[in-house]
């Protein structure tokens, strides 16, 4: 089923929860955990985040530095089968642009296709940990509006290769980031907004947030997404703070601003126990607001703990 058919059907807030692979070498059993708690709250779907491979440099025996690629969090496709069939549950996995050419998203839409996933959260990706700007593939996709037409492309039975007769049509349901404070690249939100307003009209159907702190923030954003007629729904992006370090780490990595009542609470924690419990009381009352508000779906980002966002859930259902 898809996010859009699970939002026009509900009258009332549903909840989505997002996840991040295992680090190589761990068993799914760790995203199992960390999921289970929360199946009592009757989440829509489940985001399975995807992560291109990095750079890391050894050195050889003649003093040189050789460069290697890796994955430290694969699994991906694997990961979003494994929700399926155990929880028998819609999972949204992330395509992205970086670290693909055309013809292989071409083909990793083909086996979602195949697998009866027709969710996708389509984004450009970060650059790798040793580009300073994002690089795109030979022949990929170089903006999430790209990879957004590929999908819509395929959704009409338009393949890479003309020659292909009668196609069969794709039937994805097709998210998209938007940025409350906007993209960190982008000058301002109004130019933001443009290029959000590119993505609904390639083809996109609904829009999922970058985490915020601040609901004001949210709410002129959306105004604004409908003053420039992004009539999509608007799902806001719900995050936990629950580490001391994260009051440099989300700004620096997320770009999204902590306010400044919220920092103070952090900074009188004397220890990790307590900033979890300051970051639950702060989702809640945010969530609660949000939901007053009637937006359509809180998503949550978990990274794979669900302590904070049970405690969150069992406040508001």
């Amino acid at each position: 089923m898809k996010v859009t058919d699970y939002l026009s059907q509900s009258s009332g807030t549903l909840v989505s929860i997002e996840i991040i692979p295992p680090l190589k070498g761990v068993g799914i059993e760790s995203i199992y955990a960390s999921i289970d708690p929360l199946m009592e709250f009757n989440p829509i779907a489940i985001n399975v985040t995807y992560h291109r491979e990095e750079y890391e440099f050894k050195k050889m025996p003649n003093g040189l530095l050789k460069r290697y690629s890796v994955r430290k969090r694969p699994g991906t496709v694997g990961i979003t089968a494994a929700l399926v069939n155990r929880y028998q549950i819609d999972a949204v996995p992330h395509l992205i642009c970086g670290g693909f050419s055309r013809e292989e998203t071409e083909n990793a839409l083909i086996d979602l296709n195949f697998l009866g996933i027709n969710n996708i959260l389509a984004l450009r990706g970060d650059s790798v940990n040793n580009e300073r700007k994002f690089v795109p593939e030979p022949d990929g996709n170089v903006y999430a509006l790209d990879l957004i037409r590929q999908i819509t492309d395929m959704n009409n039975g338009l393949y890479m290769y003309e020659e292909l007769v009668n196609a069969t049509k794709t039937d994805f349901c097709i998210g998209v980031a938007g940025y409350p404070e906007k993209h960190f690249e982008s000058p301002n939100l109004s130019t933001d907004l443009k290029y959000l307003k590119m993505k609904v009209d390639a083809g996109a159907n609904y829009v999922i947030t970058q985490m915020f702190f601040d609901n004001k923030k949210f709410f002129e954003f959306e105004r604004r997404c409908r003053e420039v007629g992004i009539n999509v729904p608007i799902i806001p992006g719900i995050k936990l703070i629950s580490l001391k370090k994260h009051l440099n780490l989300i700004p620096s990595v997320f770009h999204a601003v902590i306010p400044e009542e919220l920092s103070a609470q952090v900074e009188k924690c004397r220890d990790n126990s307590e900033v979890r419990q300051v970051g639950i009381e702060w989702a809640t009352q945010q969530c609660k607001e949000l939901i007053e508000h009637g937006v359509p779906c809180l998503h949550f980002y978990t990274m794979a703990k669900s302590h904070g966002t049970k405690k969150v859930l069992e406040s508001l259902f």
